[in-house]
């Protein structure tokens, strides 16, 4: 009689751990279809990560042919991380411009943290999400600074600031599909250029509705970018990864990635293992982006991302 495999084998836990990995691969292919299975194409690098030590627990037991499935299977998720790494713009030849973004997170009490954060990396315009009143009270202080502003601040994760050290022409507020949120439009005026700014922050995708309205807000990004009629640059916490189809959907008309080049740098930093990139610095083809950073905690899920850029000349 044929011995039946024992599950708890090293065989068969490697068997089981591969079923799983491949199943959340293929789970994030199909995210167009169906918002649970979009999460699946957030965590690439975190499957790749988990098939390193079955190959070489596979490779130990001399199971080279699971050992050979597990690499196609990391080299499949790590495909799409890859080419971050690559393309890394020169050096500035004039003196580049600094943009920051960052999501404060609405409960967050550590304002001495955020202050301290925004005034080591000094950028010339900043983007401050889940602004609360209480937030923008405590955030008066970088009126000297920062005298050009747009903001709406709301109770709750979707208040929004706009801070620059350059001039503004028709900054306004609007909402962007039918979460009804706000995002921030405005013209700013660097001394040389000017510059078409969008920031905005989708809802997070908790749940088929939050994830429809995320998406609806994602797609109507192209179209808002492809309307301006100066270089664009657009940040926000977009609640999405460059891995999701509908990340995919926003950058299908132009707009660049500004981590190609700098590589895998996540944002939030839900726990020690979960951390994603989901703020984001995107541009037009005119905009080229010569540096690209995630800063330190601040006391929110989220990490500041700065990037140093300037117009290229026509």
């Amino acid at each position: 009689m044929k011995r039946k495999r024992n599950p708890l084998s090293v065989n068969g836990i490697i068997d089981l751990l591969a079923v799983g990995l491949a199943a959340a691969t293929v789970f994030g292919f199909l995210g167009r279809f169906n918002w649970f299975l979009d999460l699946f194409s957030h965590f690439r690098v975190q499957y790749m990560q988990l098939c390193l030590p079955l190959i070489g627990v596979a490779l130990w037991k001399r199971l080279n042919a699971r050992a050979a499935a597990l690499v196609l299977l990391a080299a499949v998720n790590y495909a799409f991380v890859l080419p971050l790494y690559f393309g890394k713009p020169a050096p500035p030849t004039k003196q580049p411009t600094r943009a920051m973004l960052m999501n404060i997170n609405a409960g967050n009490g550590n304002t001495e943290d955020v202050l301290a954060a925004i005034r080591t990396a000094k950028p010339d315009i900043l983007l401050l999400e889940e602004v609360t009143p209480k937030w923008a009270a405590e955030l008066a202080v970088l009126n000297a600074t920062y005298p050009h502003r747009v903001a709406e601040p709301q109770k709750g994760c979707f208040g929004i600031m706009l801070l620059s050290k350059h001039p503004l022409k028709d900054a306004r507020i609007i909402q962007i599909g039918r979460a009804e949120v706000p995002s921030v439009v405005a013209t700013i005026r660097l001394p040389n250029d000017d510059l078409s700014f969008i920031g905005t922050h989708p809802p997070p995708p908790m749940g088929r509705l939050y994830s429809e309205r995320r998406n609806e807000q994602l797609a109507e990004l192209p179209a808002l970018a492809a309307n301006q009629k100066d270089p664009v640059l657009l940040l926000g916490d977009l609640n999405v990864t460059p891995f999701s189809y509908w990340f995919k959907r926003v950058m299908e008309t132009g707009l660049k990635n500004s981590m190609k080049g700098f590589g895998f740098q996540p944002s939030w930093v839900g726990n020690a293992f979960l951390k994603i990139p989901l703020d984001h610095a995107l541009h037009s083809k005119e905009i080229v982006v010569h540096n690209r950073m995630v800063g330190g905690d601040v006391g929110s899920d989220h990490r500041p991302v700065i990037i140093d850029f300037t117009i290229a000349e026509d």
